[in-house]
């Protein structure tokens, strides 16, 4: 539709409401409501299961859990009604109808936890004057202080890997 045949908006649509509005146009609801088991799965099982079991795939009702050991694997198996249960009551647009356990490894979970780690050393480089003056510079035109100071943080960074690959190219 053209510019000048449409309606102007009285109010802007959040992104929530115009994602919410592409899924429902696709029919993708039953799919999303189906596939939220993975965000749900480690407060439904619990930590000690979920370290052992994770959901691998959505096929036809059935939701595939891929088990790391056997004895996990039984405990799992009479506890998969109560599982089944608790999924549905949790996502009951999802309509789950059974829960099919699958012998392997898996995938361990992501957990966003900062690394212990240390930066690596081109982080902890200190500009020299030119450098410095270089990253000035380009911001000399800016008048938003904001912006200037995060574009001078991000600019010394840059300056600060690319000295790091100019006198050690193996370790950046």
């Amino acid at each position: 539709m053209s510019r000048s045949k449409r309606a102007p908006m009285r109010k802007a649509i959040s992104i929530g409401s115009l994602l919410q509005q592409v899924i429902d146009d696709q029919g993708m609801n039953d799919r999303l409501s189906r596939y939220q088991a993975w965000l749900v799965w480690d407060q439904i099982v619990g930590e000690q299961i979920a370290r052992r079991a994770r959901p691998l795939r959505f096929r036809e009702g059935i939701l595939e859990v891929r088990v790391d050991n056997p004895v996990w694997m039984q405990q799992l198996q009479m506890l998969k009604p109560k599982i089944l249960q608790k999924l549905n009551d949790r996502l009951p647009n999802a309509r789950i109808e059974d829960i099919y356990l699958r012998r392997g490894k898996h995938a361990p979970r992501t957990v966003a936890e900062p690394s212990p780690a240390a930066p690596p050393a081109w982080r902890q480089q200190e500009l020299s004057s030119h450098d410095r003056e270089q990253v000035e510079n380009s911001l000399r035109e800016l008048n938003d202080p904001e912006l200037k100071e995060e574009l001078r943080r991000l600019f010394s960074l840059q300056k600060r890997l690319e000295n790091a690959r100019q006198h050690n190219p193996d370790e950046s």
